[in-house]
Protein backbone atom coordinates (compact mmCIF):
# COMPACT_ATOMS: atom_id res chain seq x y z
CA UNK A 1 0.00 0.00 0.00
CA UNK A 2 1.37 3.41 -0.43
CA UNK A 3 2.05 5.77 1.79
CA UNK A 4 0.47 9.13 2.39
CA UNK A 5 3.64 10.89 0.96
CA UNK A 6 4.04 8.80 -2.54
CA UNK A 7 -0.13 9.24 -3.05
CA UNK A 8 0.37 12.77 -2.81
CA UNK A 9 3.31 12.44 -5.03
CA UNK A 10 1.45 10.31 -7.33
CA UNK A 11 -1.35 12.65 -7.32
CA UNK A 12 0.81 15.81 -8.24
CA UNK A 13 1.87 13.48 -11.68
CA UNK A 14 -0.99 12.70 -12.27
CA UNK A 15 -1.75 13.49 -16.50
CA UNK A 16 1.95 14.82 -16.77
CA UNK A 17 4.61 11.99 -16.98
CA UNK A 18 5.31 10.90 -20.66
CA UNK A 19 5.83 7.46 -21.33
CA UNK A 20 7.56 5.73 -23.74
CA UNK A 21 6.95 1.89 -24.81
CA UNK A 22 10.77 0.39 -26.12
CA UNK A 23 10.89 -2.05 -28.75
CA UNK A 24 14.43 -4.13 -27.90
CA UNK A 25 14.09 -6.54 -30.25
CA UNK A 26 17.07 -5.28 -32.40
CA UNK A 27 19.58 -2.23 -32.00
CA UNK A 28 18.05 -0.38 -34.89
CA UNK A 29 14.41 -0.74 -33.50
CA UNK A 30 15.69 0.15 -29.95
CA UNK A 31 17.40 3.62 -31.46
CA UNK A 32 14.85 4.56 -32.66
CA UNK A 33 13.10 4.41 -28.98
CA UNK A 34 15.77 6.25 -27.49
CA UNK A 35 15.13 8.85 -30.09
CA UNK A 36 11.13 8.64 -28.72
CA UNK A 37 12.71 9.04 -25.42
CA UNK A 38 14.56 12.50 -26.39
CA UNK A 39 11.26 13.89 -27.21
CA UNK A 40 9.57 12.53 -24.21
CA UNK A 41 12.16 14.20 -21.97
CA UNK A 42 11.31 17.58 -23.57
CA UNK A 43 7.92 17.39 -23.28
CA UNK A 44 7.93 16.01 -20.11
CA UNK A 45 10.03 19.33 -19.38
CA UNK A 46 7.24 21.60 -20.32
CA UNK A 47 4.41 19.42 -18.67
CA UNK A 48 6.37 19.49 -15.36
CA UNK A 49 5.92 15.42 -15.41
CA UNK A 50 8.64 12.58 -15.67
CA UNK A 51 9.92 11.10 -18.69
CA UNK A 52 9.45 7.47 -18.38
CA UNK A 53 10.16 3.99 -20.12
CA UNK A 54 8.66 1.13 -19.93
CA UNK A 55 9.90 -2.49 -21.20
CA UNK A 56 8.25 -5.62 -21.34
CA UNK A 57 10.51 -9.25 -19.37
CA UNK A 58 10.33 -12.21 -18.96
CA UNK A 59 10.98 -13.21 -14.57
CA UNK A 60 13.37 -16.02 -15.20
CA UNK A 61 15.51 -15.17 -17.59
CA UNK A 62 15.57 -11.04 -16.86
CA UNK A 63 16.72 -10.22 -20.44
CA UNK A 64 20.30 -11.44 -20.34
CA UNK A 65 19.66 -13.57 -22.80
CA UNK A 66 19.03 -13.19 -26.65
CA UNK A 67 15.25 -14.22 -28.03
CA UNK A 68 14.90 -17.24 -30.50
CA UNK A 69 15.22 -14.57 -33.34
CA UNK A 70 18.96 -14.25 -31.69
CA UNK A 71 18.70 -9.95 -32.25
CA UNK A 72 17.21 -8.72 -28.81
CA UNK A 73 18.49 -6.91 -26.62
CA UNK A 74 19.31 -7.62 -22.62
CA UNK A 75 16.19 -5.71 -20.70
CA UNK A 76 18.68 -5.00 -18.25
CA UNK A 77 21.27 -3.50 -20.72
CA UNK A 78 18.32 -1.80 -22.31
CA UNK A 79 16.88 -0.58 -19.17
CA UNK A 80 20.37 1.16 -18.16
CA UNK A 81 20.48 3.34 -21.98
CA UNK A 82 17.46 4.33 -21.09
CA UNK A 83 18.28 6.18 -17.78
CA UNK A 84 21.63 7.48 -19.50
CA UNK A 85 19.25 8.98 -22.53
CA UNK A 86 16.50 10.82 -20.15
CA UNK A 87 14.70 8.70 -18.45
CA UNK A 88 13.97 9.34 -15.19
CA UNK A 89 12.05 5.89 -14.26
CA UNK A 90 12.14 2.77 -15.77
CA UNK A 91 9.05 0.30 -15.76
CA UNK A 92 10.34 -3.79 -16.39
CA UNK A 93 6.33 -5.41 -16.83
CA UNK A 94 7.49 -8.76 -15.77
CA UNK A 95 5.41 -12.26 -16.99
CA UNK A 96 6.90 -15.87 -18.01
CA UNK A 97 4.75 -15.09 -21.39
CA UNK A 98 6.16 -12.35 -22.30
CA UNK A 99 9.65 -14.06 -23.57
CA UNK A 100 8.00 -13.14 -26.99
CA UNK A 101 6.54 -9.96 -28.36
CA UNK A 102 2.64 -10.11 -28.75
CA UNK A 103 0.66 -6.75 -28.35
CA UNK A 104 -2.16 -9.19 -27.48
CA UNK A 105 -0.47 -10.27 -23.91
CA UNK A 106 1.00 -7.21 -23.60
CA UNK A 107 -1.91 -4.65 -23.89
CA UNK A 108 -3.84 -5.68 -21.10
CA UNK A 109 0.06 -5.35 -19.06
CA UNK A 110 0.03 -1.58 -20.00
CA UNK A 111 -3.58 -0.85 -20.09
CA UNK A 112 -2.98 -2.16 -15.66
CA UNK A 113 0.10 0.28 -15.52
CA UNK A 114 -1.65 2.65 -17.12
CA UNK A 115 -4.14 2.95 -15.07
CA UNK A 116 -2.19 2.41 -11.66
CA UNK A 117 0.15 5.53 -12.94
CA UNK A 118 -2.39 7.56 -14.86
CA UNK A 119 0.60 9.15 -17.29
CA UNK A 120 -0.61 12.17 -19.77
CA UNK A 121 1.01 10.43 -22.66
CA UNK A 122 2.51 7.16 -23.93
CA UNK A 123 4.58 6.91 -27.01
CA UNK A 124 5.07 4.12 -28.75
CA UNK A 125 7.06 3.29 -32.23
CA UNK A 126 5.82 3.13 -35.63
CA UNK A 127 6.33 -0.03 -36.09
CA UNK A 128 4.09 -3.18 -36.25
CA UNK A 129 4.19 -4.10 -33.39
CA UNK A 130 4.12 -0.39 -32.07
CA UNK A 131 1.08 0.07 -34.02
CA UNK A 132 -0.41 -2.82 -32.66
CA UNK A 133 0.19 -2.27 -29.16
CA UNK A 134 -0.58 1.08 -29.56
CA UNK A 135 -4.35 0.48 -30.74
CA UNK A 136 -5.22 -2.66 -28.51
CA UNK A 137 -4.07 -0.22 -25.58
CA UNK A 138 -6.26 2.49 -26.70
CA UNK A 139 -9.26 0.14 -27.04
CA UNK A 140 -9.10 -1.08 -23.64
CA UNK A 141 -7.97 2.14 -22.16
CA UNK A 142 -11.02 3.82 -23.98
CA UNK A 143 -9.15 6.65 -24.59
CA UNK A 144 -7.62 8.62 -27.81
CA UNK A 145 -4.79 7.59 -30.37
CA UNK A 146 -2.82 9.92 -32.29
CA UNK A 147 -1.53 7.69 -35.16
CA UNK A 148 2.06 8.55 -37.48
CA UNK A 149 3.10 11.40 -35.42
CA UNK A 150 5.99 13.56 -37.41
CA UNK A 151 5.94 15.52 -34.18
CA UNK A 152 4.34 16.11 -30.74
CA UNK A 153 4.10 19.42 -28.82
CA UNK A 154 2.62 20.98 -25.75
CA UNK A 155 0.51 23.67 -25.89
CA UNK A 156 -2.11 25.31 -23.22
CA UNK A 157 -1.86 22.30 -21.06
CA UNK A 158 -2.40 19.43 -24.13
CA UNK A 159 -0.90 17.38 -26.50
CA UNK A 160 -1.24 18.34 -30.06
CA UNK A 161 0.09 16.15 -32.78
CA UNK A 162 1.54 17.34 -36.43
CA UNK A 163 0.20 14.38 -38.67
CA UNK A 164 0.28 13.75 -42.68
CA UNK A 165 -2.98 14.10 -44.10
CA UNK A 166 -4.00 14.24 -48.44
CA UNK A 167 -1.37 11.98 -49.26
CA UNK A 168 1.28 14.41 -47.09
CA UNK A 169 0.91 17.72 -48.99
CA UNK A 170 -0.81 19.07 -45.55
CA UNK A 171 0.06 18.39 -42.04
CA UNK A 172 -2.76 18.40 -39.49
CA UNK A 173 -2.84 19.18 -35.85
CA UNK A 174 -4.67 16.91 -34.23
CA UNK A 175 -5.35 16.83 -30.42
CA UNK A 176 -7.74 14.10 -27.51
CA UNK A 177 -11.26 15.60 -27.11
CA UNK A 178 -11.33 17.75 -24.25
CA UNK A 179 -12.98 15.73 -21.62
CA UNK A 180 -9.63 12.86 -21.99
CA UNK A 181 -6.73 13.93 -20.07
CA UNK A 182 -4.85 10.86 -21.61
CA UNK A 183 -3.70 9.47 -24.73
CA UNK A 184 -1.37 7.44 -27.26
CA UNK A 185 0.74 8.53 -30.01
CA UNK A 186 2.34 6.43 -31.91
CA UNK A 187 5.54 8.40 -33.90
CA UNK A 188 8.06 8.66 -36.54
CA UNK A 189 11.21 8.64 -34.63
CA UNK A 190 13.62 10.17 -36.98
CA UNK A 191 12.97 13.68 -36.24
CA UNK A 192 14.01 13.45 -33.00
CA UNK A 193 17.23 12.55 -31.07
CA UNK A 194 17.82 11.18 -27.92
CA UNK A 195 18.63 13.01 -24.80
CA UNK A 196 22.01 13.48 -23.26
CA UNK A 197 20.94 13.94 -19.97
CA UNK A 198 20.81 11.63 -17.42
CA UNK A 199 17.36 10.40 -16.00
CA UNK A 200 16.75 11.78 -12.27
CA UNK A 201 17.40 9.73 -10.45
CA UNK A 202 16.98 7.48 -13.12
CA UNK A 203 14.88 4.37 -11.46
CA UNK A 204 14.79 0.90 -12.51
CA UNK A 205 11.49 -0.97 -11.08
CA UNK A 206 10.72 -4.19 -12.05
CA UNK A 207 6.87 -5.00 -12.11
CA UNK A 208 5.00 -8.75 -12.00
CA UNK A 209 2.07 -8.78 -14.19
CA UNK A 210 -0.91 -10.65 -13.59
CA UNK A 211 -2.95 -11.82 -16.47
CA UNK A 212 -6.09 -13.39 -16.98
CA UNK A 213 -6.59 -17.09 -17.52
CA UNK A 214 -9.53 -16.41 -20.06
CA UNK A 215 -7.61 -14.08 -22.01
CA UNK A 216 -8.93 -14.54 -26.14
CA UNK A 217 -5.17 -14.76 -27.82
CA UNK A 218 -4.76 -15.46 -31.58
CA UNK A 219 -2.48 -18.83 -32.05
CA UNK A 220 1.08 -18.21 -32.83
CA UNK A 221 1.71 -20.95 -35.75
CA UNK A 222 5.68 -19.40 -36.61
CA UNK A 223 8.17 -17.01 -35.54
CA UNK A 224 11.42 -16.52 -37.03
CA UNK A 225 14.12 -13.61 -37.91
CA UNK A 226 13.78 -11.43 -41.12
CA UNK A 227 15.71 -13.51 -43.75
CA UNK A 228 18.63 -11.41 -44.70
CA UNK A 229 17.25 -10.78 -48.13
CA UNK A 230 14.18 -8.79 -46.49
CA UNK A 231 16.08 -6.72 -44.41
CA UNK A 232 18.72 -5.36 -47.45
CA UNK A 233 16.17 -2.04 -48.06
CA UNK A 234 16.52 -1.33 -44.62
CA UNK A 235 20.50 -1.85 -44.09
CA UNK A 236 21.26 -1.12 -47.98
CA UNK A 237 24.64 1.12 -48.32
CA UNK A 238 22.93 2.25 -51.56
CA UNK A 239 18.72 3.04 -52.58
CA UNK A 240 17.70 3.67 -55.34
CA UNK A 241 13.42 5.02 -55.02
CA UNK A 242 11.17 5.65 -57.64
CA UNK A 243 7.64 7.47 -57.22
CA UNK A 244 4.69 8.25 -59.43
CA UNK A 245 7.54 10.55 -61.88
CA UNK A 246 8.03 7.40 -63.84
CA UNK A 247 5.25 7.33 -65.52
CA UNK A 248 4.67 3.50 -66.23
CA UNK A 249 5.50 0.73 -65.03
CA UNK A 250 8.15 0.73 -67.92
CA UNK A 251 9.49 3.73 -66.66
CA UNK A 252 9.98 1.53 -63.19
CA UNK A 253 11.94 -1.21 -64.64
CA UNK A 254 14.59 1.43 -65.18
CA UNK A 255 14.60 2.51 -61.63
CA UNK A 256 15.35 -1.20 -60.82
CA UNK A 257 17.71 -1.17 -63.55
CA UNK A 258 19.68 1.54 -61.82
CA UNK A 259 19.22 -0.06 -58.67
CA UNK A 260 20.92 -3.15 -60.13
CA UNK A 261 24.06 -1.41 -61.60
CA UNK A 262 24.87 0.89 -58.66
CA UNK A 263 25.06 -2.13 -56.57
CA UNK A 264 21.69 -0.91 -54.47
CA UNK A 265 18.24 -1.93 -53.36
CA UNK A 266 15.12 -0.78 -55.30
CA UNK A 267 12.53 1.31 -53.08
CA UNK A 268 9.50 2.97 -53.96
CA UNK A 269 7.54 5.46 -52.65
CA UNK A 270 3.17 4.97 -52.55
CA UNK A 271 1.89 4.67 -55.76
CA UNK A 272 4.13 2.38 -57.62
CA UNK A 273 3.04 -0.33 -54.38
CA UNK A 274 -0.68 1.16 -55.26
CA UNK A 275 -0.25 0.07 -58.96
CA UNK A 276 1.35 -3.02 -58.52
CA UNK A 277 4.98 -2.02 -60.35
CA UNK A 278 6.75 -3.30 -57.29
CA UNK A 279 5.95 -5.31 -54.25
CA UNK A 280 4.75 -3.25 -50.79
CA UNK A 281 7.27 -4.53 -48.99
CA UNK A 282 9.79 -2.39 -50.99
CA UNK A 283 7.57 0.78 -49.70
CA UNK A 284 9.75 3.85 -48.14
CA UNK A 285 7.83 6.24 -45.52
CA UNK A 286 6.33 6.65 -42.82
CA UNK A 287 3.53 3.63 -43.52
CA UNK A 288 6.83 1.39 -44.77
CA UNK A 289 10.08 1.05 -44.16
CA UNK A 290 13.14 3.65 -42.55
CA UNK A 291 16.24 3.51 -44.94
CA UNK A 292 19.98 4.55 -43.52
CA UNK A 293 21.74 4.56 -47.07
CA UNK A 294 25.52 6.49 -47.41
CA UNK A 295 23.35 7.30 -51.26
CA UNK A 296 19.59 7.47 -51.81
CA UNK A 297 18.79 8.46 -55.27
CA UNK A 298 15.01 9.31 -55.67
CA UNK A 299 13.65 9.36 -59.26
CA UNK A 300 10.40 11.01 -59.78
CA UNK A 301 9.08 11.42 -56.43
CA UNK A 302 7.53 14.82 -55.42
CA UNK A 303 9.08 14.89 -51.90
CA UNK A 304 5.92 14.80 -49.43
CA UNK A 305 6.06 14.13 -45.85
CA UNK A 306 5.23 10.86 -45.68
CA UNK A 307 7.72 10.00 -47.98
CA UNK A 308 10.60 11.90 -46.85
CA UNK A 309 10.25 10.77 -43.08
CA UNK A 310 11.78 7.77 -43.94
CA UNK A 311 14.97 9.33 -46.06
CA UNK A 312 16.00 11.77 -43.69
CA UNK A 313 18.81 9.39 -41.85
CA UNK A 314 20.48 8.93 -45.51
CA UNK A 315 24.07 10.03 -45.89
CA UNK A 316 23.44 11.89 -49.56
CA UNK A 317 20.24 12.09 -51.73
CA UNK A 318 20.30 12.85 -55.25
CA UNK A 319 16.95 13.84 -56.37
CA UNK A 320 16.01 13.56 -59.99
CA UNK A 321 12.81 15.37 -61.28
CA UNK A 322 11.70 17.69 -64.45
CA UNK A 323 9.27 19.84 -62.00
CA UNK A 324 12.20 22.34 -60.85
CA UNK A 325 9.55 23.08 -57.37
CA UNK A 326 9.47 19.79 -56.64
CA UNK A 327 9.84 19.37 -52.90
CA UNK A 328 11.90 16.65 -53.12
CA UNK A 329 14.40 18.95 -54.06
CA UNK A 330 14.47 21.10 -50.71
CA UNK A 331 15.94 18.37 -48.99
CA UNK A 332 18.60 16.61 -51.39
CA UNK A 333 22.60 17.36 -51.50
CA UNK A 334 22.10 16.75 -55.46
CA UNK A 335 18.81 17.94 -57.45
CA UNK A 336 18.74 17.19 -61.02
CA UNK A 337 16.06 18.65 -63.36
CA UNK A 338 15.24 16.14 -65.97
CA UNK A 339 12.61 14.08 -67.18
CA UNK A 340 13.48 10.17 -65.46
CA UNK A 341 12.73 8.57 -68.76
CA UNK A 342 14.79 10.48 -70.88
CA UNK A 343 17.86 10.96 -68.09
CA UNK A 344 17.59 7.07 -66.58
CA UNK A 345 19.34 5.59 -69.87
CA UNK A 346 22.28 8.02 -70.16
CA UNK A 347 22.94 7.88 -66.65
CA UNK A 348 22.30 3.90 -66.43
CA UNK A 349 25.27 3.57 -69.17
CA UNK A 350 27.47 5.99 -67.42
CA UNK A 351 27.73 3.73 -64.22
CA UNK A 352 27.93 1.03 -66.09
CA UNK A 353 30.91 2.11 -67.96
CA UNK A 354 32.10 3.62 -64.42
CA UNK A 355 31.35 0.01 -62.84
CA UNK A 356 33.70 -1.84 -65.51
CA UNK A 357 36.41 0.68 -65.37
CA UNK A 358 36.55 0.09 -61.45
CA UNK A 359 36.96 -3.41 -61.80
CA UNK A 360 39.98 -3.46 -64.17
CA UNK A 361 41.48 -0.41 -61.57
CA UNK A 362 40.70 -3.05 -59.24
CA UNK A 363 42.12 -6.22 -60.91
CA UNK A 364 45.40 -4.16 -61.86
CA UNK A 365 45.88 -2.46 -58.38
CA UNK A 366 49.36 -3.21 -57.30
CA UNK A 367 49.39 -6.14 -54.97
CA UNK A 368 51.15 -4.16 -51.36
CA UNK A 369 49.41 -6.16 -49.52
CA UNK A 370 49.13 -9.49 -51.20
CA UNK A 371 45.22 -8.97 -51.23
CA UNK A 372 44.59 -8.04 -55.03
CA UNK A 373 42.63 -10.86 -56.15
CA UNK A 374 40.89 -11.39 -53.16
CA UNK A 375 39.39 -7.98 -53.36
CA UNK A 376 38.97 -7.96 -56.89
CA UNK A 377 37.09 -11.19 -55.88
CA UNK A 378 34.77 -9.69 -53.86
CA UNK A 379 33.88 -6.77 -56.21
CA UNK A 380 33.00 -9.78 -58.74
CA UNK A 381 31.26 -11.47 -55.74
CA UNK A 382 29.36 -8.14 -55.28
CA UNK A 383 28.64 -7.30 -58.88
CA UNK A 384 26.82 -10.68 -59.30
CA UNK A 385 25.10 -10.48 -56.61
CA UNK A 386 23.63 -6.96 -56.98
CA UNK A 387 22.00 -8.40 -60.55
CA UNK A 388 20.53 -11.65 -58.77
CA UNK A 389 22.98 -13.76 -60.59
CA UNK A 390 23.93 -17.27 -59.41
CA UNK A 391 27.46 -18.52 -59.75
CA UNK A 392 26.27 -20.78 -62.74
CA UNK A 393 24.57 -17.72 -64.82
CA UNK A 394 27.67 -15.46 -64.76
CA UNK A 395 29.74 -18.47 -65.91
CA UNK A 396 27.53 -19.26 -69.09
CA UNK A 397 27.14 -15.43 -69.34
CA UNK A 398 31.44 -14.93 -69.54
CA UNK A 399 31.97 -18.49 -71.20
CA UNK A 400 34.23 -19.95 -67.98
CA UNK A 401 33.17 -22.84 -65.76
CA UNK A 402 31.24 -22.56 -61.93
CA UNK A 403 34.38 -23.62 -60.66
CA UNK A 404 36.42 -20.89 -62.76
CA UNK A 405 34.10 -18.19 -61.51
CA UNK A 406 34.38 -19.79 -57.60
CA UNK A 407 38.09 -18.94 -57.73
CA UNK A 408 38.31 -15.46 -58.90
CA UNK A 409 35.61 -14.62 -55.89
CA UNK A 410 37.02 -16.37 -53.60
CA UNK A 411 40.71 -14.88 -54.52
CA UNK A 412 42.65 -18.25 -55.54
CA UNK A 413 42.21 -16.97 -59.27
CA UNK A 414 43.47 -13.79 -61.09
CA UNK A 415 41.79 -13.09 -64.51
CA UNK A 416 43.42 -11.86 -67.67
CA UNK A 417 41.51 -9.01 -68.68
CA UNK A 418 39.42 -11.00 -71.73
CA UNK A 419 37.45 -11.81 -68.75
CA UNK A 420 36.42 -8.06 -68.21
CA UNK A 421 35.81 -8.12 -72.01
CA UNK A 422 33.43 -11.03 -71.74
CA UNK A 423 31.39 -9.55 -68.68
CA UNK A 424 31.08 -6.61 -70.78
CA UNK A 425 29.78 -8.61 -73.28
CA UNK A 426 27.10 -10.00 -70.88
CA UNK A 427 26.20 -6.31 -70.04
CA UNK A 428 26.19 -4.99 -74.07
CA UNK A 429 29.13 -2.63 -73.02
CA UNK A 430 31.34 -1.84 -75.75
CA UNK A 431 35.13 -2.76 -73.80
CA UNK A 432 36.75 0.08 -76.03
CA UNK A 433 34.78 2.74 -73.94
CA UNK A 434 36.50 1.37 -70.60
CA UNK A 435 39.67 -0.29 -71.55
CA UNK A 436 42.77 1.46 -71.48
CA UNK A 437 45.09 1.33 -74.51
CA UNK A 438 47.11 -0.74 -72.67
CA UNK A 439 44.49 -3.10 -71.38
CA UNK A 440 43.70 -3.33 -75.11
CA UNK A 441 46.95 -4.13 -76.23
CA UNK A 442 47.79 -6.96 -74.21
CA UNK A 443 43.95 -8.44 -75.03
CA UNK A 444 45.23 -8.02 -78.79
CA UNK A 445 48.94 -9.77 -77.48
CA UNK A 446 46.73 -12.65 -75.80
CA UNK A 447 44.58 -12.97 -79.15
CA UNK A 448 48.08 -13.65 -81.17
CA UNK A 449 49.02 -16.14 -78.60
CA UNK A 450 45.66 -18.19 -78.68
CA UNK A 451 45.63 -17.79 -82.80
CA UNK A 452 49.26 -19.47 -82.76
CA UNK A 453 48.57 -22.17 -80.56
CA UNK A 454 45.52 -23.02 -82.42
CA UNK A 455 47.26 -23.12 -85.67
CA UNK A 456 50.14 -24.67 -84.67
CA UNK A 457 49.28 -28.48 -85.62
CA UNK A 458 46.58 -27.67 -88.39
CA UNK A 459 46.69 -26.82 -92.14
CA UNK A 460 45.73 -23.15 -91.89
CA UNK A 461 45.86 -20.56 -94.52
CA UNK A 462 44.86 -16.99 -92.99
CA UNK A 463 42.55 -14.82 -95.71
CA UNK A 464 42.50 -11.83 -93.12
CA UNK A 465 46.03 -9.49 -92.73
CA UNK A 466 46.41 -8.78 -89.21
CA UNK A 467 44.14 -11.90 -88.47
CA UNK A 468 45.28 -12.75 -84.38
CA UNK A 469 44.40 -9.25 -83.62
CA UNK A 470 40.90 -8.80 -85.74
CA UNK A 471 37.41 -9.69 -84.25
CA UNK A 472 36.57 -11.28 -87.68
CA UNK A 473 39.40 -13.60 -89.44
CA UNK A 474 38.62 -16.07 -92.20
CA UNK A 475 40.43 -19.02 -93.08
CA UNK A 476 41.19 -21.81 -95.23
CA UNK A 477 41.00 -25.32 -92.97
CA UNK A 478 42.43 -28.27 -94.62
CA UNK A 479 41.67 -31.81 -92.99
CA UNK A 480 43.56 -35.09 -93.63
CA UNK A 481 41.31 -37.79 -95.55
CA UNK A 482 39.43 -39.51 -92.92
CA UNK A 483 40.69 -37.19 -89.86
CA UNK A 484 39.45 -35.29 -86.95
CA UNK A 485 39.97 -31.56 -87.00
CA UNK A 486 41.25 -32.03 -83.26
CA UNK A 487 41.05 -35.13 -81.16
CA UNK A 488 38.27 -33.83 -78.49
CA UNK A 489 35.44 -30.83 -79.43
CA UNK A 490 36.02 -27.48 -78.60
CA UNK A 491 34.63 -24.42 -77.65
CA UNK A 492 35.39 -20.56 -78.04
CA UNK A 493 33.49 -16.91 -77.49
CA UNK A 494 32.03 -15.69 -81.03
CA UNK A 495 30.37 -17.10 -83.61
CA UNK A 496 31.58 -19.48 -86.04
CA UNK A 497 30.40 -20.04 -90.29
CA UNK A 498 31.76 -22.66 -92.09
CA UNK A 499 31.71 -23.50 -95.96
CA UNK A 500 32.71 -26.79 -97.33
CA UNK A 501 34.82 -26.39 -100.41
CA UNK A 502 35.59 -29.26 -101.20
CA UNK A 503 35.07 -33.09 -99.84
CA UNK A 504 32.75 -33.95 -97.01
CA UNK A 505 32.85 -32.82 -93.45
CA UNK A 506 31.24 -34.20 -90.18
CA UNK A 507 30.39 -31.50 -88.26
CA UNK A 508 29.20 -32.70 -84.05
CA UNK A 509 27.58 -29.96 -82.60
CA UNK A 510 26.87 -30.04 -79.04
CA UNK A 511 24.54 -33.56 -79.06
CA UNK A 512 23.43 -33.15 -82.99
CA UNK A 513 25.72 -34.19 -86.01
CA UNK A 514 25.58 -32.55 -89.71
CA UNK A 515 26.62 -33.85 -92.68
CA UNK A 516 28.16 -30.95 -94.62
CA UNK A 517 28.80 -31.67 -98.87
CA UNK A 518 30.36 -29.11 -101.45
CA UNK A 519 29.00 -25.99 -101.38
CA UNK A 520 27.05 -26.36 -98.34
CA UNK A 521 27.91 -24.12 -94.93
CA UNK A 522 26.30 -23.69 -91.48
CA UNK A 523 26.40 -21.37 -89.00
CA UNK A 524 26.73 -21.00 -85.28
CA UNK A 525 27.46 -20.07 -81.87
CA UNK A 526 31.13 -21.27 -81.06
CA UNK A 527 30.66 -21.71 -77.31
CA UNK A 528 28.91 -24.74 -78.35
CA UNK A 529 31.31 -27.72 -78.01
CA UNK A 530 32.21 -28.70 -81.65
CA UNK A 531 33.98 -31.21 -83.59
CA UNK A 532 35.26 -31.43 -87.14
CA UNK A 533 35.99 -34.64 -89.47
CA UNK A 534 36.75 -35.66 -92.73
CA UNK A 535 34.58 -37.91 -94.49
CA UNK A 536 36.24 -37.76 -97.89
CA UNK A 537 39.03 -40.23 -98.99
CA UNK A 538 41.07 -36.86 -99.98
CA UNK A 539 41.55 -34.00 -97.71
CA UNK A 540 38.38 -31.62 -96.84
CA UNK A 541 38.75 -28.17 -97.24
CA UNK A 542 36.66 -25.69 -95.51
CA UNK A 543 36.40 -21.63 -95.45
CA UNK A 544 36.06 -20.65 -91.57
CA UNK A 545 34.94 -17.48 -90.57
CA UNK A 546 35.45 -16.79 -87.06
CA UNK A 547 33.57 -13.70 -84.92
CA UNK A 548 34.90 -13.20 -81.60
CA UNK A 549 34.61 -11.02 -78.92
Amino acid sequence: MATMGESNQMAERMHRDVWVVCDRRSEILFNGCLKLLGKADQLAAGTGGRAVAVLFDTPEHRGERADACGQALSTQAVARDCTRHGADQVFILEHPRFEIPRADLQAPALTALINRQSPGLVLLPMTDWGRELAARTSGECACGLMADCVDIQYRDNRFVGSCPAWSGRILAEITYAPHQRFGLATAQAHGFAPSQTPGDPGQIESLAVSLPDDLPLAQLLSRAATPASEKDLTNADIVVVGGAGVGNIAGFARVRELATVLGGQLGATRPPVMNHWVDEDRLIGQTGKTVRPRLLVSVGTSGAIQYTSGIMEAGAIVAINRDPDAQIFQIADIGVVADAITFLPLLIDRVQKATMRALADQRCAPAETGETAGRFGDRIRQFRMARQWSVEELAERTGQTPEYIEGVESGRSSPPVSFLVRLAGALSIDPGTFLKKTEQAELRDMRAKAYSQRTRHYSYQTLTDGGPNDHLRAFMVSIEPRSDHKPVAYKHEGEEFIFVWEGELKLKLGHKTHILKPGESIHFNSDIPHKLTSLSNSPTRCLVVLYTV
